[in-house]
């Protein structure tokens, strides 16, 4: 991974970074192999996700299709 520094900003090369980094799931896999996870608790999670992942889909779904209110537009 590689990022360009200009004109000596550090810290906004730095922002960057981490933002690729978070964007990988480098920072969630550290996290995640700091400590030993039971077999039986990893397929907990991992079932968990599936289902997030599921029900995610179908909100999408429902939302094109018309059936719920499409997603609330971020003030920013």
């Amino acid at each position: 991974m590689q990022v360009l520094v200009r004109d000596n900003n550090v810290d906004q090369a730095l922002r960057v970074l981490k933002k690729k980094l978070q964007r990988e799931g480098v920072f969630r896999e550290m996290k995640a192999r700091r400590a030993y996870e039971k077999p039986s608790e990893k397929r907990a999670r991992e079932k968990g996700e599936a289902v997030r992942r599921a029900r995610k889909a179908a909100r999408k779904l429902a939302q094109r299709e018309g059936i719920l209110p499409g997603a609330r537009a971020r003030k920013r």
